[in-house]
């Protein structure tokens, strides 16, 4: 199962840097695959680990009775059942573990919407941290200027969210504005609903909000750094070397192409084309068949590995998680 995953992933990344980068030499890219040895899955697994335990810590800082170990299950498992089923799947089996460890509904759901909106800042502020390595390394920001959208965004979130959670007043104010926004999309929707919705919310998520939000953020981007370091090994491992790419190269391709895995499948082939065309920019046309390379094993562990995970988390709450269809009604 686990490594028809992986096949499948290797398929359709290949497929999509074809797409968007063009002709690869793809006799390159097998000799650099060829590096990898035993052991080296074994260390991008530790470091998959550890970061999926970052992913995951925001839902213990936000939800009373959650522990970091639980907290990584849930984001495990709703991961993979966000991937094999349709909403609300995923929320449906996240529901029956917090039912199963007697945390209250309403909270926990302020708790993985609060983590939700939290790694949504993170991901459009990313390009933040690319500026700053581009104004330490001196390198020129080109086209790159055009994130300062993603990091508008993140901040429009930013802003929304303390909005919400400042008073009620604000809260309703700022439901009942978004639903009439939406409306114009969804007809038959309430903007009323929406702003009771949004007091609701506030009233679960305020308690834990001013304590847990800057640790949450903190973590989140310990999450991305833990991600960065899986995409560096991958690179490491099939032959580019220091004198070819450095870390900040690789850096700086990775922070400003992250906030487009917001797309499908997390923004498979456009991401990965993005960070080739820029290893390739910063290292010559001879490092383009080991980036490949490296993108298509990070790309078996970035997708691959969470889903694996889940469905090992899965095998060992079957039992618990029978009642998913019917938390999904509730």
């Amino acid at each position: 199962m686990i490594f028809l995953v992986a096949s499948l992933l290797a398929v359709l990344v290949g497929v999509a840097i074809i797409r968007l980068v063009g002709a690869v030499d793809w006799s390159a890219v097998g000799g650099a695959l060829g590096h990898l040895t035993w052991w080296q899955p074994v260390v991008l697994t530790a470091v998959l680990l550890v970061r999926q335990f970052f992913n995951a810590l925001p839902l213990a800082f936000y939800i009373p009775g959650v522990g970091p170990f639980r907290a990584m299950v849930n984001d495990l498992v709703g991961t993979m059942m966000a991937t094999v089923v349709p909403p609300p799947g995923d929320i449906a089996a996240r529901v029956a573990l917090f039912r199963t460890w007697g945390v209250p509904i309403p909270p926990a759901i302020a708790g993985v919407t609060l983590n939700t909106l939290t790694f949504y800042i993170v991901r459009f502020g990313a390009p933040l941290i690319g500026f700053v390595l581009l104004l330490t390394t001196g390198h020129e920001a080109g086209l790159r200027w055009l994130d300062l959208l993603s990091v508008a965004i993140a901040a429009a979130i930013l802003a929304g969210l303390l909005l919400v959670i400042r008073a009620e007043r604000t809260a309703r104010a700022v439901g009942d504005r978004s639903g009439r926004i939406m409306r114009r999309f969804r007809r038959d929707l309430d903007p009323a609903a929406w702003a009771d919705g949004c007091v609701r919310f506030r009233e679960d998520a305020a308690a834990r909000f001013s304590w847990g939000f800057p640790r949450s953020l903190a973590a989140t981007v310990g999450m991305l750094v833990a991600d960065l370091t899986l995409l560096l090994l991958c690179l490491r491992f099939v032959g580019l070397d220091t004198s070819e790419i450095s870390v900040a190269d690789v850096a700086i391709a990775y922070f400003f192409a992250y906030p487009l895995t917001v797309f499908f499948f997390s923004g498979l082939g456009i991401v990965d084309a993005l960070i080739i065309a820029a290893l390739v920019e910063a290292g010559g046309p001879e490092v383009e068949a080991a980036a490949v390379a490296g993108l298509i094993v990070w790309r078996v562990f970035f997708i691959g590995g969470p889903i694996a995970l889940g469905a090992i988390c899965l095998l060992f709450l079957r039992g618990t998680l029978r009642g998913s269809r019917e938390a999904a009604v509730d």
